[in-house]
Parts: structure tokens; C-alpha cells; sequence
């Protein structure tokens, strides 16, 4: 279940390749900005979570679903209201992005810094050869 998340990514970005998108400009292109950036945020918390042993599949699709449209309704306000809101959006997810990134770094340092000491207690290292006396 961890790597839900990370798939999704994969299978998206592969759909988006595979049909050679054009860029959207304009408006669109905002909204779809903040709504992706909503996505990777929602993976990268998704994929700490599985990390830390938390994760659930109904709080991540309710919360990826309900990120993106937060983050396009945002956007489609501040076009309404004539105030750049899709700037705080990508603000505020591109920061929750880095945080999750840097707490998903800290726990994969975390359990390979276990592993090697499980590794190192189970397998103690040889007996030093005899000295020949010579020393």
C-alpha cells in the first residue's frame, strides 16, 4: 500500500506522455498548475504516511480529491475577485511538498540507519588474525 501513491504518479505522467499534451495557457493553465501542484502534495503526504506506517486509502483519496478542488476553487475565486490567489495555492502546497519531502528523507535515513545497525549486531565482525609477534 505505500507505493499507491507513487503509482498513481507514474500511471498519470505515462497517460499524460502517451497522448502528447500540448501546454495549457491562460487561466487554465493556472488552475491546472495549482490543482497538480494539490496532487503531488497529496502523494508526497500519502507516501509518508505509508512510510510511518499510517496509511490509509480512504483519507488519501478524500484528501487528494478534496486538495485539488480547494486549490481550483481558489484559483477561480481570485480570478473573480481580481487577486492572484493561485499564488497563495502554490505557495502553500509547494511548502506542505518540501515539508513531506524532507520528512520522507529524514525517515528513509531513519530506517537505513536501523537496517545497518541490525545489520552490524546480527553479523559481528571476524576475530582479528594472530599477531605473528613481530609488531
Amino acid at each position: 500500500m505505500i507505493f499507491l501513491p507513487v503509482i498513481a504518479l507514474i500511471i498519470g505522467a505515462a497517460i499524460a506522455i502517451a497522448i502528447r499534451l500540448e501546454p495549457v495557457g491562460g487561466a487554465g493553465g493556472q488552475y491546472l498548475a495549482v490543482a497538480c501542484l494539490a496532487g503531488i502534495d497529496s502523494v508526497c503526504g500519502g507516501f509518508r504516511a505509508g512510510l510511518e506506517g499510517k496509511f490509509r486509502n480512504d483519507v488519501f483519496i478524500t484528501g487528494f480529491v478534496s486538495n485539488i478542488l480547494i486549490a481550483f476553487f481558489l484559483a477561480w475565486l481570485g480570478d473573480r475577485i481580481y487577486i492572484d490567489l493561485f499564488l497563495a495555492v502554490a505557495i502553500v502546497f509547494g511548502t506542505r511538498t518540501f515539508q513531506n519531502l524532507a520528512l520522507i528523507r529524514r525517515q528513509a535515513l531513519t530506517m537505513f540507519n536501523d537496517y545497518q545497525t541490525r545489520k552490524q549486531r546480527n553479523n559481528p565482525a571476524a576475530p582479528a588474525a594472530p599477531s605473528d609477534g613481530n609488531s
